[in-house]
């Protein structure tokens, strides 16, 4: 087969192998076709691992058996159930050879001409590969199938395939058995039809994109208010017990029934919400973690394995995460809020983070996760993060927003340190240099900010308009509400710091906003762990207010 229109209309995939070796020549030629692929900014980030041992083979079979498993409960359907399992979806070990195709994503700890918008172009460049070395494939007479149904980390895990490297698949290569009379086996098998003409629309204007204003006003104390503090301060001095003898309780306790407007305080549907992005300024080695690690974090979030997943469910917290932003598209079947502006920040150090708008829509959708949480009955929120660079990011906003100088504001973040420690510290000096624009807050956040970070400050306003009380984790969340209370003031009234963290910069940012954090358990995770983990203790506040005796009603005399 040599003419082009007569491959490309054949079936793309081979199910079906005899047991005819390939010959090393037809591999080699192969592999060069699909090296002749575009890829972007010439990275040449395309790796390829060829497998002819049958003890590998029978490994990736198991491991997609039982993947193939849990694909076929997907469907409640039993015809369809039955359907699925009757096809032949591989052939791992009846290929002659296998191949894995896979991308490099150390590439992008450096600049890379044509990832500015999205890291996905690696990968893309990759796919291209695959498509490559099917077409030589076919063109000789072989054929190639696409074995995607895996464990992704099980299968890196058993191959001994290094960090940086994401396979795109298994690859079963060799002399196909059957043609399907050249259209798509799963077409052939009746599962779906395949459209006769591609789908194409022309587009002949450009939308308009109308945000609304987020706008708070600040509260005024009233004199029902005034009183409803003498009487709830004295439910709580009426406790069996010295005026004070539960310091910090005592101040939640009161926080609670104010914030609540009652004398028996009650946190209902606790809800963590996990803000996740990525930040251009991450391009230029900030962050000891390459910025893949931000999507990875985020489909262990889903897959329920990180710490924040852990101590949500040991103390009956319910946890949304929130796609504000990472450079990646997660399945739209996802257990994920999508929340995108875009695919991660531009880098701050020669240009603006987002533009004008970018910013106004982080408020937008911020507000809108806070309040379709508030509309589940939620009346406690805390508030996490996720991102790689974030920590720089938020470094840079609090120097800029308090006026302390940067070295004062940058810590080790993941696990920076010693002469990249002062690295960091430099390059976000001179990118807070090279801002030229006006001292005004909405053009600074949208110079230096991240999606992430405004999301957090648009969700507090947001919860702080619902009465909801505000847990506040570490240092980036911080950041955050230092932003919202630049905004609204009152904010503070509502918010609950759980914890000093072992980032640098945080306590100095804590004693500007003046408050008292309940924790100082050296944590610098983020996720939101510090909300949980001091949560707890949050509980404890609301029980002794509701059901500790008083003096009078435990028939205790008060001195």
């Amino acid at each position: 087969m040599s003419n082009l229109d007569d491959i490309l209309k054949s079936r793309r995939d081979t199910r079906h192998f005899t047991a005819d070796e390939v010959p090393d020549e037809v591999i080699e030629k192969a592999l060069q076709a699909g090296h002749w692929a575009p890829s972007v900014g010439l990275t040449d980030a395309t790796r390829y691992y060829i497998i002819k041992s049958a003890e590998v083979k029978s490994a990736v079979k198991n491991l997609f058996l039982d993947y193939n498993k849990k694909a076929e409960e997907l469907t409640d359907n039993p015809e369809q159930k039955e359907h699925y399992k009757s096809l032949k979806l591989e052939a791992i070990e009846e290929a002659p050879i296998g191949l894995i195709i896979a991308y490099d994503r150390s590439v992008l700890n450096q600049f890379t001409i044509g990832t500015v918008g999205s890291n996905e172009a690696v990968k893309f460049s990759s796919v291209c590969a695959a498509q490559n070395i099917w077409l030589s494939l076919t063109e000789q007479g072989y054929g190639m199938g696409w074995v995607s149904i895996l464990n992704y980390y099980q299968f890196k895990k058993i191959l001994n395939l290094p960090e940086n490297i994401e396979p795109l698949g298994y690859f079963c290569i060799g002399k196909p058995a059957t043609n399907y009379d050249n259209q798509p086996m799963l077409q052939q098998l009746h599962w779906k039809q395949k459209s006769e003409t591609p789908d194409c629309t022309e587009i002949k204007s450009v939308a308009l994109n109308h945000v609304s204003d987020f706008v708070l006003k600040p509260q005024s104390e009233t004199e029902d208010e005034t009183n409803f503090s003498r009487l709830l301060q004295e439910k709580i001095d009426s406790k069996t017990k010295p005026v004070g003898a539960l310091g910090t309780l005592e101040t939640l306790a009161f926080q609670l029934g104010t914030v609540f407007k009652t004398l028996n305080p009650k946190i209902n549907n606790p809800n963590i919400v996990v803000f996740a992005a990525d930040h251009g300024i991450a391009n230029h080695s900030v962050s000891a973690y390459p910025q893949d690690v931000t999507r990875q974090m985020v489909g262990n979030f889903m897959e329920g394995g990180a710490a924040i997943n852990i101590f949500c469910k040991q103390n009956n917290i319910e946890l949304s995460i929130v796609d504000a932003g990472v450079n990646y598209d997660f399945p739209t079947n996802a257990k994920l809020i999508n929340a995108k502006i875009a695919k991660g920040t531009q880098s701050f150090l020669h240009a603006p983070a987002m533009s004008e708008t970018e910013l106004q829509l982080c408020f937008e959708k911020g507000k809108s996760v806070v309040e379709t949480i508030a509309k589940t009955g939620s009346n406690c929120i805390g508030f996490g993060e996720m991102g790689i660079g974030n920590t720089s990011t938020a470094s840079v906003l609090m120097s800029v927003l308090t006026g302390f100088p940067i070295e004062e504001c940058v810590g080790k973040g993941t696990g920076v340190i010693d002469e990249k420690l002062i690295q960091k510290q430099n390059l976000l000096k001179k990118a807070i240099e090279n801002y030229s624009g006006p001292a005004e807050l909405m053009q600074q956040l949208a110079y230096f900010g991240g999606f992430e970070i405004i999301q957090m400050t648009s969700g507090m306003l947001t919860a702080f308009g619902n009465n909801m009380i505000i847990l506040v984790d570490g240092f980036i969340c911080s950041v955050a509400f230092l932003i919202a209370s630049k905004i609204n003031p009152d904010i503070l009234q509502n918010a609950v710091f759980c914890h000093c963290s072992a980032e640098k910069a945080h306590q100095k940012l804590l004693n500007y906003l003046q408050v008292k954090p309940i924790l100082n358990l050296d944590l610098r995770l983020g996720e939101g762990t510090g909300c949980a983990v001091a949560f707890p203790i949050l509980k404890s506040a609301e029980a002794f207010l509701n059901e500790m005796a008083s003096f009078e009603s435990a028939g205790v005399s008060r001195k």
